[in-house]
This record gives structure tokens, sequence and C-alpha cells, in this order.
């Protein structure tokens, strides 16, 4: 059976318009947030269909989850939470003015350690710590039979989490980046033949305008 997962980046949330720096900052959808949800939660109904059943994931931070909330609504079916699909943490830094983080920052050169640098910030995720949750997320949605997914999770998760999805070995992925907006939709499928992986669109922001 193939399997289709739509890979979402949530919506706009108070931490953006304030420039407040994200990660585990726990801040709610704007009003923007919530109309981007809506539009959301419309697009993804039309894209799987009427009559299907499919399973819905989401960070448990407030602004994937509020996000999540109208796209399951919408598909007749309950949110499932995981906690592994939490954006990056910048620990101490998270809920400060982002000229703060760039003001203390300390970004890892071209050919440094990209996999384990903390950009001067000592309790933040480095790269290898938030990739292998965010696998540990897409290997548990993955295992579900279910043929239809969706994945809300945050900007900086959705290249981790397309990253595991194509089996790209975690020592690479300190080189890889997946721009993605709020609000856009990735798709992702897996055929019935070839098992191949295929990233069938990325960042999709149509249903926004």
């Amino acid at each position: 059976m193939a399997k289709d997962i739509y890979l979402i980046a949530h919506g706009e949330a108070e931490h953006h318009v304030q420039g407040l720096v994200g990660g585990w900052y726990d801040s709610d959808l704007t009003e923007l947030g919530r109309r981007q949800a809506d539009a959301i939660a419309q697009r993804i109904s039309e894209l799987v269909g009427r009559n299907a059943r499919p399973e819905v994931f989401t960070s448990d931070l407030k602004r994937a989850a509020q996000t999540a909330v109208p796209v399951a609504a919408a598909l007749g079916v309950e949110v499932k939470q995981l906690p592994d699909l939490r954006e990056r943490s910048y620990g101490s830094a998270g809920g400060r003015p982002d000229a703060w983080l760039e003001a203390h920052a300390v970004y890892a050169s071209k050919d440094g350690d990209r996999l384990d640098h903390r950009d001067g910030i000592p309790d933040a995720e480095t790269k290898r710590e938030v990739a292998t949750r965010i696998y540990r997320a897409m290997e548990r949605i993955e295992q579900s039979p279910c043929p239809i997914q969706v994945v809300v999770t945050h900007g900086y998760a959705i290249t981790f989490a397309i990253a595991a999805w194509i089996h790209m070995p975690i020592e690479s992925v300190g080189w890889v980046n997946f721009r993605s907006s709020s609000g856009g939709i990735s798709h992702l499928r897996e055929d019935d033949r070839w098992f191949n992986r295929y990233v069938m669109n990325l960042n999709d922001v149509t249903h926004l305008r």
C-alpha cells in the first residue's frame, strides 16, 4: 500500500510578530496564524478526499497543536501529540529578543562541527539532538499502517522530517536545509511497488493566498 504524508509547518505565531526567539518558547498562534490553520484544514481535506480517515500528528507546542486542531476537525479524526516533533530548543535564549540571540550566537563554520555545535548557546539543542528525536518521531509515524498521515511541526524541524523520510544518514544532515514558510504544506509519498520515497511537493503555500 502506498503511503502519503502531508507535512505542515504551523501558522504564524505570536513570537514571530513580537521578534522573539521561538524554539520551545510556547507561544500561541496569531489571528493570522489561526486563519492560516483554517486554510490548511480546507486544503488538506481537499487533498486527502472526503472519505479518507488519515492520522493527524502534531508537536505538543501550542502553535503546532493549535494548527492541528482545525485540520483534524475537518477530517473527523483525533489529534495525536508527539513531543519529539517539537522545534529546536534554544535553551535560555527561548523567548528572548531575536537581536539578543543574534548578538550571542556563534555559528559553525562551513567545515566545522555542524552536528554537535550549540551556536554559542550552551543549553541549546545541537542539530544531532534535534535530528535524532525527529527521526525517532518519523519512524514511529511511518510504522503505522495508516496510508495517509498529516504531520504538523515547525519550520526548523521540517528539514529533519524530510531527511528522515528519504533515509538521509544523520551524519549528513548538518549540511541540508529544506525551507518551509508558516503554513506551508509539503507532500511526501512512498509508492507501493518500488517503495521509493518521493518529495512530491515542497512548501506549497497556494492555499494561503
